[in-house]
């Protein structure tokens, strides 16, 4: 009796691993699914290429030391949590310039505040507030006025940097202030940097919202096709507002993690950030027109950067080329998005033909010499 139990629970056992084979594939094809872009094959080869070659080139330097790799992604947090809500902007057919520029403004508004004596959790409270309404302002002229957000955004990135020299006369604000450093950039739980946490909880939101959530859907389809997805009874207008609102909340964030790293705040903080963001989103396999994007190819892609900036340091090389760089990604990213969009056109033309009974050779149907009378006479 004793051995037939023992024998039943070797097959129940059995079976729950059996049972557990196809739920791990599934779970690992899902992840692959949020991750892969436009660009992921490319991605995963050129983060090969580039640690294997610094890895060798930097080896007496600490390239790939454990302290670098953390230092790294500790760096890469600021971009990281913008371009995971560019993901979302670029994907629902709009693009926001003024991020970078909501960075100086929001901590230069946190610093002020907690030298007038407030405290440092309603400072970052009011200072996201800030960029929420600099985001919420550019979704509403752009769909109420019917503007294209590229020269909205770019109007708002002047006001807003106009509005940081402004602000302080171009003085730098110190912050002393221990625990506004902690939870915003200086603080460790356990052996995990907070920069790290904020990046992971970043990343964790991005994924579930854009993957796992009708309102990630409404989001691709806003940017695929904004009148279909209109049509289908998806609010777009409200759709773009809302991304571009995130994307000004993000900025404020990431002016708040620089004051917190730096323990102090400028008009200057974050103003090369943005040509880094879009690259790092592109480069992710966000898809420039729309429709497509990629939360955990964009966390990846401002690791890619990241890490590039970290060697070009420790070559001695410096911003100007840290620039170049970024810029050269950008287009290299661009093509290789354009050309795999390319390659899938003519079938989606034949698919096209195929529905209006249109044949490519042999001589015209009857149906088609008719539809082509109609049009020479002008029949509609």
């Amino acid at each position: 009796m004793a051995s037939s139990t023992t024998a039943g629970a070797g097959v129940r056992r059995q079976g729950l691993r059996v049972a557990w084979v196809p739920v791990a594939r599934g779970a690992g094809r899902v992840a692959w699914r949020s991750y892969t872009g436009e660009n992921a094959g490319i991605l995963v080869a050129a983060m090969l290429v580039i640690v294997g070659v610094f890895g060798i080139v930097l080896r007496d330097q600490g390239f790939l030391t454990s302290s670098n790799l953390l230092q790294i992604i500790r760096l890469s947090a600021t971009i990281t949590i913008m371009a995971v809500a560019t993901v979302f902007v670029i994907s629902a057919g709009e693009i926001d310039l003024s991020i970078a520029a909501v960075i100086p403004v929001s901590g230069l508004i946190s610093a002020v505040l907690m030298t007038w004596g407030y405290g440092s959790m309603f400072s970052a409270f009011v200072a996201v507030m800030f960029g929420v309404g600099v985001g919420l302002a550019n979704g509403i002229v752009t769909v109420a006025f019917r503007i294209p957000s590229f020269v909205v955004t770019l109007g708002m990135m002047g006001i807003l940097q106009g509005l940081a020299q402004k602000v302080t006369n171009t003085n730098t604000i110190s912050i002393s202030n221990q625990r506004f450093i902690f939870w915003f950039g200086g603080g460790d739980v356990g052996p995990i940097p907070i920069l790290d946490l904020w990046s992971l909880a970043a990343l964790v939101v991005g994924v579930v919202i854009l993957n796992w959530t009708a309102l990630g859907r409404k989001v691709l389809a806003t940017g695929a096709n904004r009148n279909a997805a209109r049509f289908s009874g998806i609010r777009t207008g409200r759709i773009r507002i809302g991304v571009l609102t995130a994307s000004g909340a993000a900025g404020a964030i990431a002016g708040l993690l620089y004051n917190g790293q730096f323990g102090a705040a400028e008009f200057t903080t974050g103003s090369s950030d943005l040509l880094t963001v879009i690259a790092a989103t592109i480069i992710g396999g966000t898809l420039l027109m729309g429709g497509k994007g990629s939360v955990v190819g964009a966390v990846v892609g401002s690791l890619l950067i990241g890490t590039l900036n970290n060697a070009l340091v420790l070559l001695n090389l410096g911003a100007p080329d840290q620039l170049i760089v970024r810029g050269l990604i950008i287009v290299v990213a661009v093509i290789a998005s354009s050309r795999q969009t390319r390659s899938r056109e003519p079938w989606r033309w034949l698919a096209a033909l195929e529905a209006r009974q249109v044949r490519l050779w042999g001589p015209p149907s009857a149906a088609e010499s008719a539809l082509a009378t109609q049009r020479v006479e002008g029949v509609p």
